[in-house]
């Protein structure tokens, strides 16, 4: 298949960037762990990336565009046959739905589509066969991801990727880097992971922790807990009543989780909307009728 102009052959539906620079394929490459585990590819596009891993790992491929496959298949039909590279043609996350994408411990390697990184990097939290994740994302994401408690973009992304391991910014790339350039500026995110956690009440308790950053902690998790357990907690860990969402430690939020997980799953104290003057009378009008 001849590609003759990428800007326009890039899927919009699929979110597609090719990184077309040798500088920064090389760096991703130089990132990865020293050893000698398989990597998983995610959106291999046209291979540039893969054909620097294929000369230090085997490496499983996973592209869910039928015009890639094709490309791909025939650029690689060497390595396929040496057996040192897979192509598995299809949606990646349908294969996480049946367990791990490998059927042995593997490192996680991609150049992500912005509009599916955090669902693949957290589906990559949970498989347990995943030993590290080395991903192109949208900066931002990766600073929500790297970042440490008490700066002001940590976040709930920040505490889930801290109870599995570390993460690390390993370094910016530009947008001239990729065709089409993307609108913002993207990063190579690193974290390498010592535990693997399938935990989905967590992620949960950590949305309702992290509703309203600014706001006090206790605060956010009053709307969906009792305000008095809310306290009482708080006293027993010693913890400050004004403590923001990014102030609280990682082991912090573990232990406050631990004692009102029970309360999840739609058992959260439910609030009634408070009435109104107008909607007290016209209630009172309806009972009179």
């Amino acid at each position: 298949m001849i590609i003759d102009n990428l800007a326009e052959f890039a899927s919009k539906k699929f979110g597609q960037n090719f990184l077309k620079n040798d500088y920064y394929l090389h760096k991703i490459v130089q990132a990865m762990p020293n050893d000698n585990l398989k990597v998983a590819e995610i959106g291999p596009g046209l291979g540039d990336l893969t054909k620097e891993l294929v000369k230090v790992r085997n490496v499983t491929a996973f592209e869910v565009d039928k015009r890639l496959c094709e490309h791909l298949n025939n650029e690689f039909e060497e390595a396929i046959e040496k057996g040192n590279f897979e192509l598995r043609c299809g949606d990646v996350l349908e294969r996480w739905e049946s367990g791990s994408l490998l059927d042995e411990p593997y490192h996680l390697v991609a150049n992500l589509p912005y509009y599916i990184a955090t669902n693949i990097i957290l589906k990559a939290f949970k498989d347990e066969h995943c030993q590290s994740i080395l991903v192109m994302v949208q900066k931002e994401v990766a600073v929500k991801f790297s970042a440490q408690v008490k700066q002001k973009e940590f976040s709930s992304l920040s505490v889930l990727a801290s109870s599995v391991g570390k993460a690390t910014l390993c370094f910016e790339v530009e947008p001239e880097a990729f065709v089409p350039p993307p609108n913002v500026t993207s990063a190579v995110l690193l974290i390498e992971k010592d535990i693997s956690r399938d935990d989905e009440k967590f992620e949960t308790f950590l949305k309702i922790a992290f509703s309203q950053p600014r706001k006090r902690l206790a605060k956010n998790l009053s709307s969906s807990f009792s305000k008095d357990i809310v306290n009482e907690l708080f006293s027993k860990l010693g913890l400050d009543s004004n403590l923001r969402p990014h102030e609280a430690e990682t082991s912090t939020y573990h232990h406050i989780y631990n004692e009102l997980k029970d309360n999840l799953d739609g058992k959260q104290r439910s609030k009634q909307p408070k009435q109104t003057s107008r909607s007290r009378a016209a209630n009172t009008k309806k009972q009179k009728t």
